[in-house]
């Protein structure tokens, strides 16, 4: 395996068209859908939670102010477990980064074993 050092000045000579080229491959395109599979539809979830809380505090004050346990309402337990859910996004995206590692470096090789720089 080559120094990292090697690797960064190989990655300096990659000509412009050998970055279409690797753009335009089948493998490229893959992993950028597969990328797109998970993190749209993460971020839309996220987005929709996140803004749920100040949306139920404002259009339904009552049931955000019911009771659980003690002084402790709706409200605190929904604004707690935002906290939880970017925690499990996060590991979600670590797991699905590595597919994503996995994927770029076959396309790294491919564009290695095609006499590329």
């Amino acid at each position: 395996m080559a120094e990292p050092s090697t690797r960064a000045a190989k990655r300096e000579q990659t000509s412009p068209a050998e970055w279409d080229r690797i753009a335009n491959s089948r493998n490229f395109r893959d992993l950028m859908a597969t990328k797109k599979t998970f993190i749209v539809p993460a971020f839309v979830f996220f987005v929709v939670y996140y803004f749920a809380l100040p949306v139920l505090v404002g259009y339904a004050p009552n049931f955000m102010a019911t009771k659980v346990w003690g002084v402790v309402n709706i409200a605190y337990l929904f604004a707690l477990s935002q906290f939880f859910v970017a925690w499990i996004i996060a590991a979600l995206y670590v797991k699905a980064a590595n597919n994503f590692d996995r994927l770029s470096k076959d396309i790294i090789e491919d564009s290695g074993n095609r006499g590329g720089k």
